[in-house]
């Protein structure tokens, strides 16, 4: 099966072709493609943006987080860019990017370890040591004592925790810096401290042997500073695979729960444990109290922080009702970071591990309509040749940042290892590695 990556890539070629101005005396001028969705005429279904097939270079020094599902997100002001590339990367072919990665890897052998992402392309995945999620790569990161230096195909909050949980004197590389996480950056740290200064003004201290007014709990979709935070105030980091696990922890010491930055994924596992949609309220950081009233914290199970994963945002049920009006009997499965009327409407959610081994355990013939990254489906589909597997989004829209991480750059970053350097490290300082682990640890223990 054709990648998405090759399938947007022809798509837009042709496409570009059609619409390119016409000569010739009297001919019409015909309007560039700009931003109508490229026809990918492999699978019948379409892509978000044209510029999703432009190189990752070419738009990396640009406002916002570029062509993707992300691209209408506001991007931090202070975001990382990454620098240009030397041209012999951004002029080689993909078949000479692919036989230099696998020539530098060759030779670096054991002391470099590649992390890939499951949402990832195609063209990075063949190349990684380990696939999976940024949980389970922060985990091989810790695991492999051995290595010298990681390069994390992934997002920046992902090196970070595999900065955070790998040795001193092992470095995490992140082929491109402008990989980063627009979920992520709905909560700052900042922002995250003014709304504790606030619910603790407001719902003030515990008595001794009383519950904590508010337990902390950050999704590990999160700035390592945010991690932090939750460390020092008796808080803890939760995945998609154990975020009842971890709400169970925390409501034995806590009173609430103050939920971010994934609203979604907050709410879906709240309602799954019986709590009330009245019962929690949503924390807008840019409101007084987060545009609630005191009373309405005071009520609150779980105060939800205003951020979503805008790929996951796109799912609908409308989307559902037309999978299963095209195919009878089709199991629909999601990821609990898509909206609470979404998860409702699906047959299942759950992480992403969750996703792969309900494949893998499908009977043949079976159909599967699945809402999560595109990317991650169509590997699925490819592994699974004997069911029908497709997105509920009829839109290929991947995620913009993770679509960053081009073969360009991991060549280039393995050269570079291999020359002595070591471009693009992600560096946590001490004093927040120590309490981002403290936080982490605790979600280690929580086991589902």
């Amino acid at each position: 099966m054709t990648s998405v990556h090759e399938l947007i890539r022809g798509a837009a070629a042709r496409e570009r072709a059609e619409l390119s101005p016409a000569t010739g005396p009297g001919k019409p001028q015909l309007v560039p493609a700009g931003r109508k969705p490229i026809a990918l005429r492999a699978t019948g279904v379409s892509s978000c943006d044209t510029e999703l097939a432009d190189d990752p270079w070419a738009i990396d020094r640009a406002p916002g987080y570029g062509p993707g599902a992300s691209a209408a997100d506001d991007i931090p002001a202070l975001a990382p860019r990454q620098g240009p590339l030397p041209a012999e990367y951004t002029g080689a072919s993909d078949a000479e990017l692919t036989v230099r990665i696998i020539a530098a890897k060759a030779a670096l052998g054991d002391r470099v370890q590649i992390l890939g992402h499951f949402y990832q392309r195609d063209e990075i995945v063949q190349h990684a040591d380990f696939v999976g999620d940024s949980f389970m790569l922060a985990q091989a990161a810790k695991q492999h004592p051995e290595a010298e230096a990681f390069v994390f195909c992934g997002v920046h909050f992902m090196a970070e925790t595999a900065d955070i949980l790998s040795g001193p004197e092992q470095a995490v590389i992140l082929p491109n810096l402008a990989a980063g996480c627009s979920m992520a950056d709905m909560a700052t740290i900042e922002q995250v401290e003014d709304c504790w200064r606030d619910l603790t003004a407001t719902l003030g201290t515990a008595a001794e042997g009383e519950l904590q007014p508010v337990i902390p709990v950050t999704y590990m979709n999160s700035s390592a500073a945010i991690k932090a935070f939750c460390g020092r105030n008796g808080g803890i980091v939760c995945t998609s695979s154990n975020a009842r696990t971890v709400l169970e922890w925390a409501f034995e010491r806590g009173q609430r729960v103050v939920f971010f930055p994934d609203q979604h994924l907050g709410r879906n596992t709240a309602k799954e444990m019986g709590i009330a949609e009245e019962q929690m309220p949503l924390w807008r950081p840019h409101l007084a109290l987060g545009g609630n009233t005191p009373e309405q914290l005071r009520d609150a199970r779980v105060i939800l922080w205003n951020g979503f994963c805008s790929v996951h945002k796109r799912f609908t049920v409308a989307q559902i009702e037309q999978a299963r009006a095209d195919y009878p009997g089709a199991r629909v499965i999601v990821h609990p970071e898509c909206p609470a009327a979404v998860v409702e409407a699906a047959d299942g959610a759950g992480s992403t591990e969750y996703i792969r081994k309900e494949v893998e355990a499908a009977a043949p013939g079976s159909v599967l309509a699945i809402g999560t990254e595109i990317n991650l489906v169509n590997r699925l589909q490819q592994q699974r040749p004997d069911l029908t597997i497709f997105c509920l989004d009829p839109v290929v829209c991947p995620c913009s940042t993770m679509y960053r991480i081009h073969p360009a750059y991991l060549a280039w970053t393995l050269e570079a290892l291999l020359a002595g350097e070591t471009p693009n490290q992600i560096r946590v300082s001490d004093d927040v590695a120590g309490d981002s682990r403290v936080a982490l640890e605790r979600m280690l223990a929580a086991r589902p």
